[in-house]
């Protein structure tokens, strides 16, 4: 039996794929900072549940019998764990690299595109566990439908043939994927410029042995038509495309749309997620599923955590929502979904890296200033510093200071007591109250303990 350690095992991806190992038979052990500052208990709890051997980040956890250690692309050699490694001789991987193996070893189907992965990879998984086919699915957030069955709702532990991921761009991992089915929801610019993005999207396509999914309405992911000779394409905007959806409607509890003639009920909200589920039937329909029996198992698709996630209503009709929305594609997309429904917005928003704030500065700049009226306000804090040695050449305040003169109501309060004593005064019945950002786990509990003072 071989053994994985994973250092940084309470990370979303990390504990998808540590639990999947698992489930097929393989010792997992791993450790944590999380873990060792007393954090988030309830998760390395039902990671301790389901076999995983937890240790302090210190190395006490590798020895001898250890195989591999398992790191993100973020971990740094002067990690204790990473250290003992070295001294044993034990292997260090990405966890890329595994994922790569594991997926290989099934018949794939990758989720890659800059925006949109997370969903679209719940809700094919969705539509293949009620299809009877016993999927893996490895993801990147929380799947609303399975968030009280294995680990954390972030994996479905079949054991069926069929293995579907969210592939990541952003370090580059992507190029090491061969799946069945390759998918690009969209090429935007996000943390890599297009110029290599659409290099390392069309080598992903072109690795696709069965097929791949293209988007129609983006025009570097359709540019990549001609990389595999089996595509099917999607369009929410009218383009030419196999499968394009018509007549979409917003509705009180999600969106109704017409395809293939035939009407379809979507229990989320917003044009981007119709784009998702006419991804997910798509390749669905790729390995031979039919559109019909899709389309029925997405009606009772329940979303994924933090996205456009209803924390709670108060007595005064305030809605607070949690939203992972970060680049420029992610921001419009849930923008123009909330703007689909009446009220204010006051949205309070957290980039996330110096070097991919820089990068995106103009077009979050722009998204912000597109799709927020002169009603609605929006609150920055400052840029999510998760350690490292980034280059803290802009702040928050440079975008705030660019959305000032476009007359917006804008404020940088980078005090979260500040910006909840703000959002009291400001909240009246109908508003809707968004956090919005990536990477910090303690966005949730922000905007939970802003749905407490406001209720």
């Amino acid at each position: 039996m071989k053994k994985y350690f994973f250092c940084g095992v309470g990370g979303s991806g990390m504990s998808a794929l540590a639990l999947a190992l698992k489930n097929k038979g393989y010792g997992i052990g791993g450790s944590d900072r999380s873990l060792d500052a007393g954090k988030n208990a309830e998760k390395f709890a039902l990671l301790k549940k389901n076999g995983i051997s937890l240790f302090k980040q210190d190395g006490s956890g590798l020895d001898e019998t250890t195989d591999a250690l398992v790191v993100s692309s973020a971990v740094e050699e002067t990690v204790p764990d990473v250290i003992k490694a070295r001294q044993l001789n034990i292997p260090v991987v990405k966890r890329a690299e595994v994922l790569a193996g594991f997926l290989h070893e099934h018949n794939g189907i990758a989720v890659g595109g800059t925006s949109g992965k997370t969903t679209t990879t719940g809700m094919i998984g969705h539509i293949l566990k009620q299809a009877g086919v016993d999927p893996v699915v490895i993801n990147g957030g929380v799947m609303l439908n399975y968030a009280d069955g294995d680990g954390m709702g972030n994996v479905i532990l079949g054991n069926g043939s069929f293995c579907v991921i969210e592939a990541d761009e952003s370090d580059g991992s992507i190029e090491l994927y061969r799946p069945a089915v390759s998918i690009v929801t969209s090429v935007t610019l996000d943390h890599k410029p297009l110029e290599e993005l659409r290099v390392l999207f069309g080598d992903f396509v072109e690795r696709a042995t069965v097929g791949a999914v293209l988007n129609a309405d983006n025009a570097d992911a359709l540019a990549l038509k001609d990389r595999n000779p089996n595509v099917l394409t999607f369009s929410v905007r009218g383009a030419d495309a196999d499968l394009k959806a018509e007549s979409i409607t917003p509705v009180e509890n999600g969106v109704r749309f017409a395809l293939d003639g035939e009407e379809v009920f979507l229990p989320v909200i917003g044009r981007h997620n119709v784009a998702n589920a006419l991804t997910a039937i798509a390749a669905a329909d790729m390995i031979g599923i039919p559109r019909a029996e899709s389309v029925k198992t997405l009606a009772t698709f329940k979303g994924i955590r933090r996205r456009l996630e209803t924390v709670g209503v108060t007595k005064k009709g305030v809605t607070v929502i949690d939203d992972f929305a970060h680049n420029p594609e992610k921001i419009a997309a849930t923008l123009n979904a909330l703007k689909d429904y009446d009220g204010r917005l006051i949205v309070i928003y957290q980039p996330h890296g110096f070097k991919p704030t820089k990068i995106m500065r103009a077009g979050i700049v722009e998204s912000f200033d597109r799709g927020l009226s002169l009603d609605d306000t929006l609150i920055m804090q400052e840029i999510y510093y998760a350690g490292g040695t980034a280059q803290k050449d802009i702040s928050a305040a440079d975008l705030v200071r660019d959305l000032e003169r476009t007359g917006k109501r804008v404020h940088f309060i980078p005090d979260r007591k500040k910006i909840v004593s703000l959002v009291k005064g400001l909240a009246a019945k109908g508003d809707r109250v968004v956090v919005m950002g990536a990477r910090d786990d303690s966005l949730s509990d922000f905007a939970r303990s802003i749905f407490e003072a406001l209720s």
